[in-house]
């Protein structure tokens, strides 16, 4: 007979053991997350200018009347929409746009107007509501009184000055990734005035394929018709 020798690089029960629970723990927060993006997706605002700009976006309705931008970009380049009117994630109850860009890609103004507010001198930027506050931007007055908002602008990257007559196509900012932002990206919004306060509100842009709302994770490209 030949003497048992221990066998060596097997585990031992107590070893199986915890090995089993650290697994159980990382399915179940795996389990967790996968819960809290299912409800968040889930999620549909209430808001009605939403159900409204669905039915603009697929054509359902027809709108003619109201200002045509420009995309905020160089003519001729295409860019993702990451984020779209009242979509998931962060855009829940917002009606703004998020264009996937990197870090110094040239901002165009999608629409003449006065600058009234820069913020330039943030260097801070991610993934936590934090940051809010951190966010370079630029807002444009409009002669109808609406407002535009261009958001996450890199640091030293503002190229208008307040009170400077913007026109449309014209250069101002170079794009970033300050504020809370997960990605580099042009955050892009519209406000009016009502009886109710301040307002986002969904607009039309000029693209190569016509005039759209533009649409979540649709890529759009700018050029003049």
């Amino acid at each position: 007979m030949f003497p048992m020798m221990p066998l060596r690089g097997l585990m031992t029960s107590s070893e199986i053991c915890c090995g089993l629970f650290r697994c159980k723990m990382i399915l179940m927060r795996i389990a967790c997350l996968i819960a809290l993006l299912f409800l968040a997706g889930c999620y549909i605002s209430k808001n009605p200018l939403r159900k409204q700009t669905k039915l603009l976006q697929k054509g359902i309705i027809k709108d003619d009347t109201s200002y045509v931008y420009a995309l905020p970009y160089e003519e001729g380049r295409t860019f993702r929409v990451l984020q779209g009117y009242f979509s998931h994630f962060s855009h829940r109850e917002r009606a703004a746009l998020d264009f996937n860009m990197k870090r110094g890609t040239k901002i165009f103004a999608a629409r003449e107007g006065v600058v009234i507010r820069v913020k330039e001198d943030s260097d801070k930027g991610g993934l936590n509501k934090k940051y809010r506050a951190f966010g370079n931007n630029i807002v444009i007055q409009h002669d109808d009184g609406t407002r535009a908002g261009y958001w996450h602008i890199q640091k030293d990257g503002v190229l208008v000055n307040v009170g400077d007559t913007i026109k449309k196509g014209q250069l101002i900012a170079l794009s970033g990734k300050t504020g809370y932002a997960a990605v580099p990206h042009l955050h892009f919004l519209v406000w009016r005035s009502d009886a109710k306060g301040w307002q986002q509100v969904p607009t039309r842009f000029q693209t190569s394929s016509g005039i759209k709302y533009l649409r979540s994770w649709h890529k759009y490209k700018n050029s003049k018709n």
